[in-house]
């Protein structure tokens, strides 16, 4: 089994538990975006994985909808849990 607890948090069945990438803050010109406005983050790491044998792996940094997954705080710091079928692709670098 793939489980992985993270922080005390446990993702059930297909879950995957996703550490989102930072909002862009500052345009390419350097223009300030205001929180109120920023995008959501598309991307993001994985964190933790549920106990069924997915594809995903933790460390895996992946794409998803704008508004896929479910948000989650741990300890301060904000998560999204998300289907791993609500994830579009998996980036290597």
């Amino acid at each position: 089994m793939s489980e992985v607890i993270y922080n005390g948090f446990e993702s059930m069945q297909d879950r995957v538990l996703v550490q989102p990438a930072e909002a862009e803050q500052k345009t390419a010109g350097g223009l300030i975006i205001p929180e109120t406005v920023r995008d959501r983050p598309s991307c993001g790491v994985v964190v933790g994985n549920g106990p069924l044998a997915l594809v995903l792996k933790v460390g895996d940094k992946v794409l998803y909808g704008q508004h896929a997954g479910f948000p989650v705080n741990i300890k301060g710091k904000e998560y999204l849990l998300i289907r791993e079928n609500d994830v579009y692709a998996r980036v290597h670098e």
